[in-house]
Parts: C-alpha cells; structure tokens; sequence
C-alpha cells in the first residue's frame, strides 16, 4: 500500500532553488497532518546535494544516480523519476511548480496514469483526505481539488505558497544511493530558459519596493529609489511603469512579469489591479501606501497607509534610517 511522501528537490548548477525548499516544507506540513514519514528524491550522484537536504527534517534522501541525469532532459528525468516513484511507493509526490517541474511533470504523471494538480497554494487535511487549493481566473478565485482513484497523487505548489524558512531543520535523515537505468534522450539540451532575462532576479529578493502609476513621472522615481536603499531592497514596478519605460521590463512584477514571494513587499502608488496581485499576493508582509482608501491593493495589504505617496515616502524613508542608526 503507498504510504508516504516523496518530495522532489530541485538543483541546477550544483545548487537548490528557493522553491525546493519551499516544497519541503510543503512535504513535511503534508506528512504531518497525514501522519506519513517524508522522504526527499535528488536525480544527482552529488553527495554534497543529497547531505544539503538530509539536514532538514525527513526519513530519508534518496540519491537516484545515471550519468544521463548530468544535464535536464524531460525524457532522463521522467524515467529516473518514474523508476524511484515505483520503488518507493510514495502516496503523495510533491514538487515545486517551476519551469523545470512543469516539463517534466505531466509526462511522468501520464506513465501512472495521472494528473498533476498543479500550481497549488495549499493542501488541507480533514478526515484523511487531502484537498489541494488553486487558484484560478487569475487568482480571483481558488478551485479544490481531491484527487480520485489510487495513489500516488502528484502535485506541484505555487512560489510563495509556503516559505523556505519554515522548512524544518533535522540533520537525522539517511542517505541512500539508487542507481537507474534511463532509456534514449531524444533531445539535445541547451541553455536553462531564463523566465527573465535580467539584471536582477526579484524572485531572490527579502525585499521589494514597488511604485505603480501614483508615482506619477519618472523623475519621481529616485523618491522611491531612496526607500529602497534606506531598506537594503530591490525597486520593481507594475505593468505600466515598463510599458512607459521608466524601469526596465526585467522589473515588472504580475501575470505578465516576474512572481515574486519576499518577506516585505512594499507597495507604492499602486491600485491593485489582479495582473499586479497575482505576481505577489504570497509576500511575508505587504505595505501599501495610496491615496484611495477604496484600492483593491488594501485588500490583501497587512499595513496600510492612506495619503499622498509623495508626502509618506520622505517620512518613511527618514524614520528608516534613524532605525537604522
């Protein structure tokens, strides 16, 4: 019978992403509302990968090793995938929903004949089964899915929806070697696709001031330039401010631009519109600063501030620094 949760880690150049973390955390929220053990799978023969991951709190990390696996190929990795899905006989297979996953996925899914409930915010268990939240229609609405028929049930989670530092760190879970065979690579990889092609990836970023169309003209950005550096943050912007260019494409954020998930979103001059939310309604803590009580962005803000962006800035900015020292 499955029993279990197997999470998927990911790595690219010898090192993990935020969101795998995220995943494992996710994993182990999972594994202890269901009360199942939680186990991690890393397609590397990297040691020090597998050691990375066995420092947090699961059973045990299983190192499935095939040269073939050196670089991805959605092929190699759903065939390793599928061989240590089988052998381990996991209920549930969590997984981040990144670029990488959403190739791969389906395809290993479709061999246990599957779906991927996919792009998850939560999971919730009552009564022993697992209802798994999405949103959908833009974030406008979140869809519940229970999966039907027989494990394993594969499902991947949103950026943001649970946080890398919830994760729990162990530093118990044993390590396991499992080598695989994998069949024919049809494709020739080339070069990681970059979601963004940029200066600086604002996925990365602890903090992030964002100005939207009451900032009013570009020379008013150096105001918002000043609260980001007083905050050690990055600037960003809505839709707008790119299409006018006034910040480069690279930092846009929505359905259009980057999703980004920080602990501290600031949030200036910004309506709220569902493209702008969309792409960071999974931020820590969202500061809103606007001078229409009725914006859509105090919605989902934890600190709001009603005035003239022009006039709340300097004053943030100044108490900042004092702060600071």
């Amino acid at each position: 019978m499955p029993n279990g949760i197997l999470i998927f880690a990911e790595h690219r150049d010898g090192s993990f992403n935020k969101a795998s973390f995220e995943a494992v955390a996710a994993g182990q929220q999972l594994g202890a509302a269901m009360g199942q053990p939680v186990s991690a799978v890393v397609l590397s023969a990297d040691a020090t990968l597998a050691g990375e991951i066995a420092g947090y709190k699961i059973e045990k990390v299983v190192s499935v090793e095939n040269a073939k696996l050196d670089e991805y190929t959605p092929d190699a990795y759903a065939d390793a995938m599928e061989r240590a899905v089988r052998a381990l006989d996991p209920a549930f297979v969590v997984m981040p929903h990144t670029y990488l996953v959403r190739d791969f996925a389906p395809k290993l899914a479709a061999r246990f004949r599957k779906d991927v409930i996919s792009d998850c915010v939560r999971a919730s268990v009552e009564g022993g089964t697992v209802t798994f939240s999405r949103r959908i229609f833009l974030g406008k609405i979140d869809a519940d899915v229970v999966a039907a028929g027989e494990p394993p049930v594969f499902a991947t989670f949103q950026s943001g929806a649970y946080r890398a530092e919830q994760a729990e760190k162990g530093g118990g879970a044993a390590v396991e070697s499992m080598p695989v065979e994998v069949g024919d690579v049809r494709m020739k990889p080339e070069a990681p696709f970059q979601e963004v092609k940029a200066a600086v990836d604002l996925s990365k970023a602890e903090i992030i001031v964002a100005v939207g169309r009451g900032i009013k003209g570009q020379e008013h950005l150096a105001l918002a330039q000043k609260l980001a550096d007083a905050l050690g943050a990055e600037l960003a912007a809505s839709r707008p401010i790119c299409d006018a260019g006034w910040l480069p494409i690279d930092r846009q954020i929505g359905s259009s631009g980057q999703t980004v998930a920080p602990k501290l979103y600031v949030a200036l001059g910004i309506s709220g519109a569902i493209q702008h939310l969309v792409g960071m309604k999974n931020s820590g803590t969202i500061v809103a600063v606007n001078k229409d009580p009725e914006a859509p962005i105090f919605d989902i803000a934890d600190y709001g501030i009603v005035g003239d962006l022009f006039e709340v800035v300097p004053v943030l900015t100044e108490e900042i620094k004092k702060l600071k020292g």
